[in-house]
């Protein structure tokens, strides 16, 4: 049989109108794009990605840099958990808003990346976020994740639709047991995921911390890679611990993490505070700057000291002693 030859259309880019990236969480989560978040079974990436869930639900966030000005719908799927006696227990556990997520019932079909009813779902819902745990349970029957002309295709699909409706669209993925490969390679199935990804996370242990878990952005095609973060799982639950000094070369090599800086931040105020009542911002900049602490980090330890900042004349000072 021959052939079809496909007709030539040519777009000129003085016809495309420019658009700015929008973001879910800066620069984690891009609206419009798909996002994978990896790890191994058991490390709590399910767990990050539930609480970011419940709390969008009620139009909160976990730090600043996630925008939520007003709850948002959820689409969650899983094959991995029980809706009854797992996701729902999670979800009200994290405070979540049950009515505003939402599961697409599989009782008659499994559902698939290709599944129109994703597309159907969102439209009606209006959902902003949708979740596939795990990748390879969304495949379809017939498709073998490992093949790179099939994973492609599927996920270009699923990328369309994100950008269509401007949802964004996460994908749990476990990691295979290539121990030392690179995080792009330890993704389960083709490496084509990760490529059509815009934003890739890793969530993992941290060696010597039991109950905390980083997460650490090892792709970023949009932006300026985000700093890693923590969050901690306790006896009472999630708890999230904000920006965390760790490499994705620790968490995946079972490495214990150089010395906290956030600690080393708030250790350096500690010993200024007991010789100066307050100094200039500038002078503690560089005295972190000596110590490998950067201007984010010492920020964040000043605030959770509560230490003050004072303009005198033309001089920012930091009030280091309390009143």
């Amino acid at each position: 049989m021959e052939e079809l030859k496909a007709e030539l259309k040519l777009i000129q880019m003085s016809e495309i109108e420019s658009e700015e990236v929008n973001w879910l969480w800066y620069p984690y989560i891009p609206y419009g794009k798909l996002t994978i978040v990896q790890g191994d079974p058991g490390d709590g990436k399910t767990t990050l990605v539930l609480n970011i869930a419940a709390k969008l639900s009620k139009g909160e966030t976990l730090d600043d840099e996630m925008k939520c000005e007003e709850p948002i719908n959820v689409i969650y799927q899983t094959e991995e958990d029980g809706l009854a006696d797992t996701v729902k227990p999670r979800l009200e556990s994290a405070g979540a808003v049950c009515t505003r997520i939402m599961v697409i019932d599989e009782s008659d079909k499994s559902l698939s990346m290709a599944d129109e009813r994703l597309e159907e779902a969102i439209k009606k819902t209006n959902a902003k976020l949708l979740i596939l745990d795990p990748i390879q349970a969304y495949l379809g029957g017939g498709m073998d994740m490992n093949r790179a002309n099939e994973a492609r295709d599927m996920t270009k699909r699923l990328g369309a639709l994100a950008e269509k409706y401007k949802c964004a669209i996460v994908l749990i993925g476990h990691m295979n047991k290539a121990g030392g490969s690179k995080a792009a390679y330890r993704g389960m199935g083709s490496i084509d995921f990760y490529a059509v990804a815009r934003s890739v996370l890793l969530v993992g242990r941290v060696e010597g911390e039991p109950t905390v878990r980083a997460v650490v952005q090892i792709k970023n095609n949009l932006a300026a890679f985000g700093h890693s973060k923590a969050f901690e799982l306790t006896e009472e639950g999630f708890e999230w611990k904000g920006d965390y000094e760790i490499t994705a070369d620790e968490v995946l090599g079972g490495i214990v993490p150089k010395a906290n800086k956030q600690e080393m931040a708030k250790e350096l105020l500690r010993d200024l505070s007991e010789q100066n009542e307050m100094m200039p911002s500038s002078e503690i900049f560089e005295l972190a700057n000596e110590e490998n602490i950067s201007k984010r980090t010492l920020e964040n330890a000043k605030k959770e000291l509560g230490i003050k900042a004072k303009r005198i004349g033309d001089t920012w000072y930091w009030v280091l002693k309390n009143e």
